[in-house]
């Protein structure tokens, strides 16, 4: 099973230094480490300019660049644009103010029916409205 993990979770793994880490946070990088070390982690285009975006010198931004190489962006289609248009309005209607990018994650998940690893707990709200799984992470002896 594939899953495709949200910004957050990169950022948390690839961005942050292991000794800034709280608890919490090396229990989501380890679960990010095992599902990378499947095959199961997954980017989108979007989060992948999500994470390289702000890095203000070329040196940091190219080591992040070629550490995400190896994950492949998991193409999207038209249809996914449509989708999360119409993710959209459904959390709108129920009073959930959404982001473009989120949408287009559940949209991709949601027919590649893959699972989304997430810190942001906005995925919580979504998941109540929209025909999306969130990876819980599973107890572990990370750290």
């Amino acid at each position: 099973m594939t899953v495709l993990v949200d910004t957050p979770v990169w950022s948390l793994a690839l961005r942050r230094q292991p000794k800034n880490l709280k608890s919490k946070d090396h229990r989501i990088v380890g679960e990010w480490a095992e599902l990378v070390r499947r095959r199961q982690a997954a980017i989108i285009g979007p989060i992948r300019q999500e994470l390289l975006s702000g890095i203000r010198e070329e040196a940091p931004f190219e080591e992040l660049r070629r550490r995400l190489t190896p994950f492949l962006d998991t193409p999207l289609r038209e249809e996914d644009f449509v989708t999360a248009a119409r993710f959209f309005n459904q959390c709108r209607g129920q009073g959930i103010a959404p982001g473009a990018i989120d949408l287009l994650l559940c949209a991709v998940a949601h027919r590649s029916e893959s699972a989304i690893l997430s810190t942001d707990k906005d995925f919580d709200n979504y998941a109540r409205y929209l025909p999306i799984r969130l990876h819980q992470i599973r107890p572990t002896r990370y750290h």
